[in-house]
């Protein structure tokens, strides 16, 4: 393994094996235990608390109306709480605290929002379970608000296939243009946003192509967006791995804490976006080419209408 490999690796292994390793920011393993290296950001933990207490109590009375099973099912369960996991792991844990002074960190916890939690919670496809955990006469209202405030028809714009792909473009390459990425590093706000607008554009995208009307023709077109986002993205994390010259000077100024040179990490984490999360994309890509591939006429028509339990 490379000396940077290696010390990347030290580096993020200190989150899960307390006191095995130290910097200059403290050690990482006792900030782990004590707690000091979590998020306590309120904006961050009343959103993620708050969707698996819904989805929570959501689930069990549409169970106990429905059937354990029926309403929401099972592996629906098993991808919320899996993608509400990696969540959790990329915005509350160290590695969150981590990201802040290492490049290569922060990027791994973009790629976790997008690549993995995002693609997970829109199979789980939780708002019908949430919309349980409201009181029954809510429930009515809250289906109809989108449409009374007029969002309806932007939703059905945005959400296609092509508009859901390049809003997801533009949020990744915006905020990494040198000047508004340093804004990130120096302001609570920029970084709390971007995050934001990664989830919400990686949810849109992938509910637009997994949920949408990609789906209903058939997954062909799904294929053909998640094959152009690996290129788009691969190329920023190509750029980012080749340049001789550093990016984001800010970010990049503990890597020696690390072990690494400034650059090292940017490398690193161009890396990470160019390889790792690409192979996610192409993954995803080829499974549904496959599916179109097997079952045509079951994935360009809808369905069969099921029962159902919104009330």
């Amino acid at each position: 393994m490379s000396r940077p490999a290696a010390a990347i690796g030290l580096g993020l292994a200190t989150m899960f094996l307390p006191r095995s390793a130290s910097a200059h920011g403290g050690d990482l393993g006792e900030l782990w235990a004590t707690g000091a290296a979590w998020t306590s950001d309120l904006r961050v933990i009343l959103p993620l608390y708050g969707s698996a207490i819904l989805f929570l109590i959501g689930t069990v009375r549409l169970w106990r109306r429905a059937g354990h099973g029926r309403g929401v099912r099972r592996w629906q369960v098993a991808c919320f709480w899996s993608g509400w996991t990696v969540l959790a792991l990329a915005l509350l844990s160290p590695l969150h605290w981590l990201g802040e002074r290492l490049f290569t960190a922060h990027m791994i916890e973009h790629e976790l929002l997008m690549a993995i939690a995002a693609p997970l919670i829109v199979l789980a496809r939780p708002g019908s379970a949430m919309l349980w955990a409201l009181p029954a006469r809510w429930r009515g209202p809250v289906v109809r608000l989108p449409r009374r405030l007029g969002l309806a028809g932007a939703w059905s714009v945005v959400s296609l296939p092509l508009a859901a792909t390049l809003i997801h473009a533009v949020a990744l390459w915006a905020w990494h243009m040198p000047g508004v990425y340093d804004l990130v590093l120096v302001s609570p706000l920029a970084h709390w946003l971007q995050h934001v607008s990664f989830l919400m554009s990686a949810l849109m995208f992938w509910w637009a192509l997994l949920r949408g009307p990609a789906r209903r023709r058939g997954f062909g077109a799904a294929f053909v967006y998640l094959f152009l986002t690996s290129l788009h993205t691969g190329l920023l994390g190509v750029l980012l791995t080749v340049s001789p010259r550093l990016w984001y000077p800010r970010q990049t100024a503990a890597a020696a804490e690390w072990g690494l040179t400034p650059l090292e990490d940017q490398q690193l984490a161009g890396l990470v976006m160019w390889v790792p999360a690409g192979l996610v994309y192409t993954a995803a890509a080829l499974i549904l080419m496959g599916l179109w591939i097997r079952h045509p006429s079951s994935t360009r028509h809808p369905s069969p209408t099921r029962r159902s339990y919104a009330t």
